[in-house]
């Protein structure tokens, strides 16, 4: 097919426009990638009003590449290059739309009988190419922006076998990305050392990310496992001196952990290296991180110093890989520089942490603390200081940090959602005990109930707060992003906290008339006692009250789909658990109750959160075993849902949006 100019002579007034031309399908191993590069093949340049030539570029690279070989051919003043999507293009293309528009105005005046037969064949071409921009592109659109964490139109995408802008390498990427085309050609090995690749970033106010998918792997969910043998280990040790001070010191070792596993997770989704040099570091990390538990129970009294230098020693490390991305990846030198800036001042307040004397020592370590965890997001604070002090000083620092990376949300959810996973079920392998004698006692009673309770959480966590979502938290707005990723460490920290009280309360708590010394093992008889300390209960009530409450606050960042006849809508559901959450931090000062009272209560008030919810999140026209009555769904839903109400006996009436994949409106009625 031949390219087709349209008022190609812009001395004659009018607005040049030029269309690549389609080629023809070509056999290909990836039919994904084959309707990503036909999509591309539109609009290449087109001539503005001005007379000036403006040409599309798909990526800053390909920005750069274009300007430096248009630079050897025309002036300057000739021609301008902008990327596709952003302000500059929109702003080109609404220009020449109106100049457009007012050059068919005066031709509608001059032959209107042409103008209706010209219109007529018009609209008809109109309709066949949104037909067949439908067919070959619009799918791979949905498939790569619109999915179960929410459509965003500032997203952009680039084929894996790309390189990202100035990344430094135009090494084709690997499977584990999802570039399953070479890896269904050859097979894939690893190699020694690669050039680290950036997997997304921002640029001007667009996000540039791959295509495919990042998969976790398989060494991650082995630090994860290792990272909750650390937790066991904090939350026994909490439990066992259940006191101020001992809460004091479980908050520090366990932020420091938590930094540690944080850090490795997000260089592991900021770049993509998967060589061996990158497992061999990941081992160095772990041997750091298993360095750093050991001297935790003793880190107080004898091993404080060993402790923070196994914490710096990873901090250091990774600090020192960002110096190499620094030399091998300019794109994002001063964000590297950034972070390698807020790891150095850190590292200089923990080793002054090392030579004071406890408590006075408390007050640097909590300002280490805050420029650990709070140092990253002061780059965002500098961002909005400089658009206050003028637009200079703002343009000069989008201009620094031109290229900032982003966080790939498939992968930061899964690893997450899995790490989370693992909490849940560390709580109840805390709660296992070994019985000497026949029959069931209080102790597998209250057993039964911490299993119920990490199965509510867990239901609640990921069936009620993690699903139906129309905007996920990352994708949303840098502050949700924010308050999701801050407040996973108070849910997870207190929610251990809560685990290791309960676990208490379940092996060797015998205030209660069936739950007797004997019927323990030796193990956790010489640890039994018949009276609760106060430390215990704030552990156990408090920590799964803020626990429940962060969940909630992580709910609020996300955007849920809706249906018009809910029971209950979102804010005052979640009303509902944060007003159990305070009755759960509350509860310790009910003394009188006894271990299985107190776990009976905490299990009721749990389960009542969760049968709210479950109610309130339910159609309001729905009968007990699920059958619709007559319900409206607003905003777009799958046909797949629309068969399912057919196959219940419903009648379905529906609106079907452009795409004809999904439906903006549904009524469903019984027949």
């Amino acid at each position: 097919m031949a390219s087709t100019p349209i008022n190609a002579d812009p001395e004659k007034g009018g607005v040049g426009l030029s269309f690549s031309p389609i080629p023809e399908p070509t056999p290909s191993p990836s039919h994904h990638h084959r309707h990503l590069h036909r999509a591309r093949d539109r609009l290449r340049h087109f001539v503005h009003p001005s007379g000036k030539k403006i040409h599309v570029a798909n990526s800053p690279t390909e920005a750069e590449q274009l300007r430096r070989q248009l630079e050897e051919i025309h002036h300057q003043d000739d021609f301008d290059v902008c990327i596709s999507g952003s302000p500059e293009h929109l702003d080109a293309l609404r220009v020449a739309q109106d100049h457009h528009e007012t050059k068919r105005d005066e031709f509608r005046t001059e032959h209107p009988e042409l103008f209706a037969r010209f219109d007529e064949v018009h609209a008809q071409l109109d309709a066949l190419s949104t037909e067949l921009d439908r067919v070959t592109t619009h799918g791979v659109s949905l498939e790569a922006h619109f999915n179960k964490f929410g459509y965003d139109a500032h997203i952009r995408s680039y084929d894996d076998g790309e390189s990202p802008g100035g990344s430094g390498t135009a090494t084709p990427r690997s499977s584990v990305s999802g570039d399953s085309s070479a890896s269904a050609k050859h097979a894939v090995h690893l190699k020694l050392f690669k050039v680290p690749v950036v997997r997304q970033y921002f640029h001007k106010g667009l996000i540039w990310r791959a295509s495919g998918f990042q998969e976790v792997q398989s060494f991650e969910l082995f630090l994860d496992l290792l990272y909750v043998g650390i937790i066991a280990i904090q939350g026994d040790l909490a439990s066992e001196h259940p006191t101020a001070s001992s809460l004091l010191h479980f908050i520090i070792t366990f932020t420091l952990s938590w930094k540690i596993w944080n850090d490795m997770s997000l260089i592991i989704s900021w770049f993509e290296t998967d060589d061996i040099f990158q497992r061999i570091c990941i081992l160095f990390l772990m041997a750091c991180l298993f360095g750093y538990t050991t001297n935790i129970t003793e880190a107080w009294e004898h091993t404080y110093a060993t402790l923070i230098g196994f914490y710096l020693c990873a901090r250091l490390f990774m600090a020192s890989y960002l110096i190499m991305v620094f030399f091998l990846v300019p794109m994002v030198r001063p964000v590297m520089t950034w972070y390698i800036c807020i790891v150095t001042v850190g590292a200089a307040l923990w080793i002054g942490s090392i030579h004071i004397e406890y408590p006075a020592q408390l007050g640097i370590i909590w300002a280490a603390l805050f420029v650990d965890l709070f140092g990253q997001a002061c780059f965002f604070v500098a961002h909005v200081v400089s658009k206050w002090i003028g637009p200079g000083a703002a343009a000069r620092m989008d201009k620094c940090f031109d290229y900032y990376p982003a966080i790939n949300i498939e992968h930061r959810t899964e690893r997450t959602s899995g790490f989370v996973t693992l909490v849940f079920g560390y709580s109840v392998v805390a709660a296992l005990y070994q019985s000497t004698m026949n029959g069931i006692d209080a102790h597998y009673g209250k057993a039964v109930l911490a299993l119920t309770q990490a199965f509510c959480f867990n239901w609640i966590y990921f069936d009620i707060d993690s699903k139906n979502l129309q905007v996920h938290a990352i994708r949303r707005h840098r502050n949700t992003t924010l308050v999701w990723q801050v407040f996973h460490l108070p849910f997870i920290m207190s929610y251990v906290l809560g685990s290791s009280g309960l676990a208490w309360l379940v092996k060797f708590a015998i205030d209660t008339d069936n739950s007797r010394p004997e019927g323990l093992t030796e193990m956790w008889r010489e640890h039994a006692e018949d009276e609760i300390p106060i430390g215990i209960r704030w552990f156990y009530c408090a920590g799964f009250g803020i626990a429940l409450a962060s969940m909630g606050i992580i709910s609020i960042s996300h955007k849920h789909k809706e249906i018009e006849t809910l029971r209950l809508k979102k804010r005052w559901r979640l009303t509902a658990r944060f007003a159990i959450s305070i009755v759960l931090i509350c509860l310790p000062l009910a003394e009188g109750l006894n271990s299985l009272e107190l776990v009976g209560t905490v299990t009721a008030l749990i389960v009542f959160c969760l049968s709210l919810e479950l109610w309130a999140a339910s159609c309001s026209r729905q009968n007990s075993f699920g059958r619709t009555t007559e319900c409206k769904y607003i905003g777009a839903c799958p046909k797949k849902h629309l068969q399912a109400l057919i196959k219940r006996g419903s009648r379905v009436d529906f609106e079907e949006l452009g795409d004809g994949k999904n439906v903006g409106a549904i009524h469903a009625a019984p027949i």
